[in-house]
């Protein structure tokens, strides 16, 4: 059995979504936008899987010291 959930991404803010897999006790977390996934064990909370791609932040003008 399957129960999916719409979250917030953790990665990038985002729609995402949360499937918990009762028989197997996982949980998933994924998000389309920025290509987000973790899996973890829904009994022990360990990670099995992870990969959260970095954001790229805005440039920032280099500060000139006097």
């Amino acid at each position: 059995m399957r129960i999916t959930q719409e979250i917030c991404c953790p990665n990038c803010g985002d729609k995402g979504e949360r499937h918990h897999l009762l028989t197997a006790q996982l949980t998933r977390t994924q998000c389309p936008s920025c290509d987000y996934l973790m899996v973890t064990c829904s009994r022990t909370g360990k990670v099995i899987e992870a990969y959260a791609p970095g954001l790229y932040a805005p440039k920032v003008e280099k500060l000139k010291i006097f």
